[in-house]
């Protein structure tokens, strides 16, 4: 008898964003993945891997297959019917990060034809706009280094439970724009910035001074207990509606001192009360 497959994944997004990253990560995994097959074929997909003994199975869908896009709600529908609701997870980058990765490869983009890049990328972004919309998880590899993006998406997907809600938590600088894949966007700028105090200037967050100066501040910690407040009413509301991953962005001005001591301090907080965290500094540059 068959084992029946329990988790499908579609893999989808602008073309040089890392689709290929996140396969290869899902097949060291343990997912079985297939590469561009037409969104006609998922239900044979599905066919094949439950002969096979697969339980997690996932399928790059992109712009290569074009007109068959089209097909993809009916397909998903089919999947539907066997008790299968395919999870969407959405890659993309800004235009200028995709045109340098694009040009570094030395390939055309898929919808460019006789054009210019910018005009194929354009195209793309409005063929894949409805699937973004209904995407699970989204992340922008903007200011991702191969290791940073592989990593979050083995938090993502690296379980066996479909069901419990997992967070990532991204520390960031509002000067250097607001993260676009956020779900929840949060600011400690009321908090004394330690950018200001000259011995605690040159360290982080992640330093014991810095962070023993931020957590210091009664504010502080009557923030973390409202937020830790906040995701236990959200919580129980994403899994019933079947939101399984969520990014909570915490910003401050450069994204160095207040807000990378907050997400790690939010971060144990969360992991104490059994919740699945990820973290991420997204602007202080470590690998």
């Amino acid at each position: 008898m068959s084992a029946p497959t329990t988790r499908f994944l579609a893999i989808t997004g602008m073309s040089g964003a890392g689709r290929r990253t996140a396969a290869h990560t899902l097949e060291d995994l343990g997912w079985y993945v297939v590469d561009n097959l037409p969104p006609t074929l998922l239900p044979n997909l599905l066919e094949v891997a439950e002969g096979s003994g697969y339980d997690k199975v996932a399928v790059v869908l992109d712009v290569r297959t074009r007109s068959e896009f089209e097909a993809i709600p009916a397909a998903f529908d089919a999947l539907g019917a066997r008790g299968i609701w395919p999870q969407i997870l959405f890659i993309e980058a800004s235009d200028d990060v995709i045109v340098r990765r694009q040009e570094s490869v030395r390939r055309p983009h898929p919808l460019q034809d006789d054009g210019p890049l910018l005009h194929g990328i354009r195209r793309e972004r409005e063929l894949l706009a409805t699937l973004r919309a209904a995407a699970d998880m989204v992340v922008d590899t903007s200011d991702l280094n191969v290791h940073q993006f592989a990593d979050r998406v083995a938090h993502a997907f690296n379980t066996s439970d479909d069901r419990a809600l997992r967070l990532t938590l991204m520390s960031f600088g509002f000067k250097n724009g607001i993260p676009i894949d956020a779900d929840i966007v949060l600011d400690v700028r009321f908090l004394p910035n330690p950018h200001w105090v000259p011995e605690l200037r040159p360290q982080t967050g992640l330093s014991q001074a810095v962070s023993g100066y931020v957590l210091g501040h009664e504010a502080a910690g009557e923030w973390l207990a409202a937020v830790q407040e906040m995701v236990d009413v959200l919580a129980p509301g994403y899994e019933r509606e079947g939101k399984r991953l969520a990014t909570i962005a915490i910003g401050c001005t450069g994204g160095k001192h207040r807000s990378t001591a907050m997400t790690e301090a939010l971060a144990a907080r969360l992991r104490a009360g059994g919740r699945a965290v990820h973290v991420m500094h997204r602007d202080l540059g470590l690998e």
